[in-house]
């Protein structure tokens, strides 16, 4: 059975080019896994589902490697225990072609040489953050987070809650997570009170 796995590093981003390339390749949606974290954690839940869900003899398409995870000994890692499972591994955009069912010595180097630039380049992506983040420091400008919501759609997301909304609901028509909604709903209530953000029920 052919499944897939995608992957972007946040809520924000979006799956829909990964999901319309895997489909393409002949993968029917049930069978797609999705995940919305870093690849730096091989703790996602939908990577779990997929590893629990296949069998030997069966195909996981990745758009690239990266997909799978930035972090290079545990990419191979990963690799080599669907090898050993008799799951086999495929990526779909890679200019280094990867096909664990057709194994051999370009194989295995085309994987080592993926997961390693796919670290340099996580490597590379941080060291260009704390620069940037040095940069604004210097300068006197604020180095966190750009806030979610503004102050206006805090205040209405707050009273659409007391009114016996659902938090779900909410986050998904302003399109954020459940947990960022909390976040900005304490930011709500720190500005109202001058003081620090209480607890949010149900959190």
């Amino acid at each position: 059975m052919d499944l897939a796995y995608a992957r972007v590093s946040t809520t924000a981003q979006d799956l829909a080019r990964q999901i319309d390339v895997l489909r393409a390749a002949g993968i029917a949606q049930e069978h797609i896994y999705l995940d919305k974290r870093t690849g730096a954690n091989m703790d996602r839940d939908g990577l779990i589902a997929l590893l629990g869900f296949a069998r030997p003899g069966d195909r996981i398409n990745v758009l690239t490697l990266d997909r799978l995870g930035r972090n290079m000994r545990e990419t191979l890692n990963l690799v080599h225990d669907l090898t050993e499972r008799g799951v086999f591994l495929r990526t779909l955009g890679d200019k280094l072609a990867v096909d664990t069912s057709d194994p051999g010595p370009g194989t295995d180097m085309a994987i080592a040489l993926l997961a390693m630039f796919a670290q340099m380049e996580r490597i590379y992506m941080l060291e260009r953050a704390a620069g940037a983040r040095a940069s604004k420091q210097a300068r006197g400008l604020p180095t966190g987070r750009p806030a979610k919501l503004n102050a206006t759609t805090r205040a209405g997301a707050a009273q659409r809650i007391k009114d016996g909304a659902i938090p779900e609901q909410i986050a998904a028509e302003l399109g954020i997570s459940r947990s960022t909604l909390y976040r900005e709903l304490r930011k709500h209530r720190a500005g109202r009170a001058g003081g620090q953000p209480e607890q949010t029920p149900g959190q």
